[in-house]
């Protein structure tokens, strides 16, 4: 069964619905009592069915819930989750969103991706808060309007929408009266220290970042209400969640010799994120890849894919995903760090980071560069920058070379796609490109 409006029936189904056998219903939301040949009217069949329902008998172990991945490194997965998932959900809702039952939330992921359901539509319901919903492109001016009219007072937004508003300056924010905001949160990708910063000054609260992933179908790290925020940080664990650091191999993943990995006990060390399963949350299963699934675990743990360290203080920074991770000259780089010192130049809104073949260092560092209003590309800015990134990083971690972009490829959720910008610098297949956000 598939439920869609008239428009994206028309744009993306109807011509290929002969090649669908097992699609055996199409219902249609906004039909107005017209459906196309071979659909339903949504509304209709509502309206004529009964009042009375009873629920059908379901496990706390039974799917409820499928979600693709991302697709930033390869082709999305489907992670299968199950009913037992709300109850992590309306958990994490109050430890890392602090939502209380007079609040009003605005969420403003796709409810379409995993944290539009989880946190737009799950956990706000199952705390009884009021949630603004707001389909609309992005536009800093009504983005404003809605948080000051709507009396918003906990914001779950994403780290390339806040590099937008950065973007158009602080001076907009202040025109509007936030005061009713209390609590800001990012996820979908590392917050950059920027940001935090600039939340502190532009809306009189810092932005707490979180980490958490499709799979494990919930927040797992956060940076909580009523703690120092450490920017650049992701955080630390939520109650119940077990973190280890294991040891890498070459390839940049969790080592794995005889079904064994290593856990890394030192503080400030690199190595893979992983996870001890059993949270309510997580993923049961990849839809149709019992192999995949299995492969994401070993000696005890869930390998998250994600390169993170721990500090002294049991704070975890993020690095880069293991698949990112740039090998230059016997040097492991995370384009993360790479990318989060750029933009602390004056002259960059946000910036892409990648590896490319180099026959002395095997890869070496480029990186490609949004520019904030009222600078302009030049040969001077390009030298400022890699000169920038030089003093910030040390020669073997500093870009060698900068291109100016300013429509970096993002992931409808946000994430910018770095094996695009690396397929197309190296002129290989772009591969599956349906998580791609299609400018406007």
């Amino acid at each position: 069964m598939l439920v869609t409006t008239p428009h994206l029936y028309r744009r993306k189904v109807s011509a290929i619905r002969d090649a669908l056998p097992q699609l055996r219903h199409v219902l249609l939301v906004g039909a107005a009592g017209d459906p196309a040949a071979g659909t339903l009217d949504f509304a209709s069949l509502v309206a004529g069915a009964s009042d009375e329902f009873e629920i059908p008998p379901t496990d706390p172990q039974d799917m409820a819930l499928l979600h693709f991945t991302s697709g930033t490194t390869g082709t999305p997965k489907g992670a299968v989750h199950v009913h037992e998932a709300v109850v992590g959900h309306h958990a994490t809702g109050s430890s890392a969103l602090d939502l209380h039952p007079d609040d009003v939330f605005w969420c403003k992921a796709d409810p379409g991706w995993v944290t539009g359901t989880s946190y737009g539509i799950i956990a706000p319901l199952t705390h009884g808060v009021t949630s603004v919903v707001d389909e609309a492109d992005f536009e800093a001016e009504r983005w404003y309007q809605i948080l000051q009219d709507q009396g918003v007072t906990v914001w779950y937004t994403a780290p390339t929408a806040l590099r937008m508003l950065m973007r158009a300056g602080s001076d907009l924010a202040r025109e509007h009266d936030l005061s009713r905001l209390r609590f800001v949160a990012s996820v979908g990708e590392p917050l950059n220290p920027e940001a935090v910063v600039w939340g502190q000054e532009a809306l009189g609260l810092p932005v707490h970042d979180n980490w958490w992933q499709t799979e494990t179908g919930g927040i797992m790290i956060a940076n909580l209400a009523g703690v120092d925020i450490r920017p650049g940080s992701m955080g630390r664990p939520l109650p119940g969640v077990e973190v280890g650091i294991l040891a890498r191999g070459t390839d940049g993943r969790a080592a794995v010799r005889n079904g064994k990995v290593t856990v890394i006990d030192e503080p400030d060390v690199d190595g893979e994120m992983a996870l001890r399963p059993g949270w309510p949350s997580m993923f049961r299963g990849y839809l149709y890849d019992e192999d995949r699934y299995a492969s994401a675990f070993s000696g005890g743990w869930y390998l998250t894919g994600d390169v993170a360290r721990r500090d002294p203080d049991g704070w975890l920074w993020f690095v880069g995903r293991a698949d990112d991770v740039i090998k230059s000259a016997g040097h492991l780089i995370g384009p993360f760090e790479v990318e989060s010192v750029l933009m602390e130049h004056p002259a960059v809104a946000e910036a892409g980071v990648i590896g490319v073949p180099d026959p002395v260092a095997g890869e070496v560092v480029k990186a490609f560069v949004c520019l904030r209003p009222g600078n302009l590309p030049s040969d001077d800015l390009r030298l400022d920058l890699i000169g920038f990134g030089r003093r910030r990083l040390g020669p073997a971690v500093a870009p060698r070379e900068i291109v100016f972009d300013q429509q970096l490829p993002h992931t409808r959720s946000g994430k910018i796609m770095r094996r695009l910008l690396k397929a197309r610098e190296l002129g290989l297949p772009e591969g599956d490109l349906s998580t791609l956000e299609v400018p406007a």
